[in-house]
């Protein structure tokens, strides 16, 4: 015996040994009782004909139907149906949750809907191009640089004016449209600033605490500073506020006038890889992005 052993034996000697409390008692297992062979065995359970019927019935919701063929949101396109202003195969349906099939004729405004393929894409915008859809003055517009893009009836997301350039988002997606547009979602834009002279120190603290215009008091999310050969022309923007030349708006309250001003971010979607004027379709994971953005 070693002499540790030893000592533990003359201590349980001298205070006791109580290593029996710390022992579970092990419990006699139960003897299983045979199954009783007479005993009918448990019916197992059988699918019934519903199980096996497909949920998809080929029918669509006629205000989803309505939004895909890029006439409104689905929202909106519930209260078109309820003042009873779609057709349906001839006659006027007015019951929220309709469904209709492929093969169904929807009408609205005399013209026979179609249902598009959704398409999303980003412009860079340059400049002396006004962002609409017709210009009874033939002016140029943005849908000149995107009308070979895709055969579905497109739309651009809000507004660049025409000294404006960068990212335009253009959609057939209505309910996308409403989202991204809808004032109380606050979508995240980013702007670059070149101004036509120096912002002073004082003058960007009192953007980034807030401008107060004819409008309402307007407050910017960041600005900064961006280091280029200009000396302290240029800056970055960051706002969530959809309101009308609402950057240009900013300086000129403060007598400063913008000289250039492109946004770089829209959204979370940037002209990355995409030049001046040219275009690009979005990849699945930033349709994913967009949709999953707050608003849904």
């Amino acid at each position: 015996m070693t002499k540790e052993k030893q000592d533990r034996k003359e201590k349980r000697k001298k205070h006791g040994d109580y290593s029996a409390f710390y022992k579970k008692d092990k419990k006699p297992k139960k003897k299983q009782k045979p199954r009783d062979s007479g005993k009918p065995l448990r019916k197992p359970y059988e699918k019934k004909e519903a199980d096996f019927k497909r949920k998809d019935d080929g029918l669509i919701r006629l205000n989803k139907y309505i939004a895909d063929a890029g006439i409104c949101s689905r929202r909106e396109a519930d209260k078109l149906i309820a003042s009873g202003a779609v057709k349906v195969n001839g006659k006027i349906v007015s019951e929220l949750g309709t469904k209709v099939s492929v093969t169904d004729k929807v009408i609205y405004g005399g013209e026979a809907l179609k249902r598009e393929k959704l398409r999303y894409l980003v412009l860079n915008k340059p400049r002396g191009f006004i962002t609409t859809t017709d210009d009874p003055y033939e002016r140029k517009t943005v849908m000149g640089l995107v009308e070979k893009a895709c055969r579905e009836r497109i739309y651009p997301l809000g507004r660049l004016d025409r000294s404006t350039t960068g990212v335009l988002l253009f959609t057939n997606d209505g309910d996308l449209a409403k989202k991204l547009l809808h004032p109380k979602h606050g979508i995240r834009k980013i702007y670059h600033v070149i101004l036509d002279k120096n912002l002073t120190k004082a003058d960007l603290e009192k953007v980034a605490s807030g401008i107060e215009l004819d409008d309402g008091i307007v407050k910017v999310d960041k600005i900064s500073r961006v280091e280029s050969s200009t000396g302290k022309k240029e800056v970055g923007l960051e706002l969530h506020s959809g309101k009308n030349r609402i950057v240009r708006r900013i300086f000129e309250s403060l007598g400063y006038k913008v000289a250039r001003l492109d946004r770089v971010i829209f959204a979370g979607i940037t002209k990355k890889d995409t030049p001046r004027g040219k275009w690009r379709m979005l990849s699945q994971e930033e349709v994913n992005m967009l949709k999953r953005l707050p608003g849904n």
